[in-house]
């Protein structure tokens, strides 16, 4: 089991680095799941998540509040509404040019529901 935990820690922060350069891909979801992963698997990774200095307190935050920070909402806030207005302007199927703002709202009302910093 614990060699799932990790498989699971690395392919999440693999997506996570990859968010980093593509504005599509959001980095602190995977980073968030990472270090959940990691903390059932690879405590030292764990660490040294929980020891990074930019996400670091995000991932101490989320454990101990579930709280999100402002600009994080913010940020979330507007990738996911470029992504509903790119979905618009490419030769997306019907089904996913609806469904895919409606999944979207639903999720930016829950990120803005979170407690904050």
């Amino acid at each position: 089991m614990t060699l799932l935990w990790r498989l699971a820690a690395l392919l999440c922060l693999l997506l996570a680095l990859i968010g980093l350069v593509l504005p599509v891909l959001p980095t602190v979801p995977f980073l968030l799941l990472a270090a959940a992963a990691a903390s059932r698997g690879w405590p030292w990774l764990d660490d040294r998540l929980l020891a990074h200095e930019v996400y670091g307190p995000m991932i101490s935050r989320w454990r101990a509040r579930r709280a999100v920070p402002r600009r994080a909402k913010w940020f979330a806030t507007l990738g996911m509404l470029g992504s509903a207005v790119l979905v618009w302007f490419t030769p997306a199927p019907a089904w996913l040019a609806y469904s895919l703002p409606v999944l979207l709202l639903a999720v930016g009302v829950w990120i803005w529901r979170r407690p904050e910093d």
